[in-house]
């Protein structure tokens, strides 16, 4: 291999292994019942196209966790969309070899907690069907605002996961958050 080519190869491979070794290890040891309930998403990066409305019908979006059975989840999320306020129900199972939730079938590939306090949460969410795969992180608050810190982290993480030209803090209409609550 020359020298050119080992030298443009090493930045790549060396962020390929920092995010890998930065994704989440915490399905053994998050605690899923203080996680669950009704949680505001502040912010949002995606690499999904046309997934968010124009900037002026923008609203907060929602999601409401609740342990299913043992090693389930069952996950609701609303998000104002560009056809207005959508909301999706899917039952998540926990991989038996990653920290992960996943539901193929439903075309969500894996749920990943990256960090929480149980008052804010950076939650990654990989989906995908049929060869097109997504990458969403969302900013997770129990209140309709965020924290200085959280939303630091939310957008260091944004850059690790190459999301920063997608990232998008929602304007704080919370209406269409409420059509989900408990």
């Amino acid at each position: 291999m020359k020298l050119e080519t080992a030298l443009a190869i090493a930045p790549a491979l060396a962020l390929v292994s920092w995010t890998q070794e930065f994704l989440p290890k915490e399905a053994e040891t998050l605690n899923w019942s203080k996680f669950s309930g009704f949680w505001y998403i502040i912010a949002i990066a995606t690499d999904t196209q046309g997934f968010l409305p124009a900037r002026s019908k923008r609203k907060l979006g929602a999601s409401l966790v609740k342990v299913h059975k043992p090693g389930q989840l069952r996950v609701v999320i609303a998000f104002s969309r560009p056809r207005g306020c959508q909301s999706r129900e899917v039952t998540l199972k926990k991989d038996r070899k990653r920290p992960v939730f996943r539901n193929t079938l439903k075309g969500v590939k894996g749920l990943h907690v990256l960090s929480t306090d149980y008052t804010y949460a950076l939650v990654y969410l990989r989906l995908g069907r049929a060869g097109s795969n997504y990458k969403s992180l969302l900013l997770f608050s129990r209140q309709n605002i965020s924290s200085f810190l959280s939303l630091r982290e939310f957008l260091d993480t944004c850059h690790i996961l190459q999301l920063t030209k997608q990232a998008t803090i929602l304007p704080k209409d919370d209406s269409c958050a409420h059509t989900i609550l408990p």
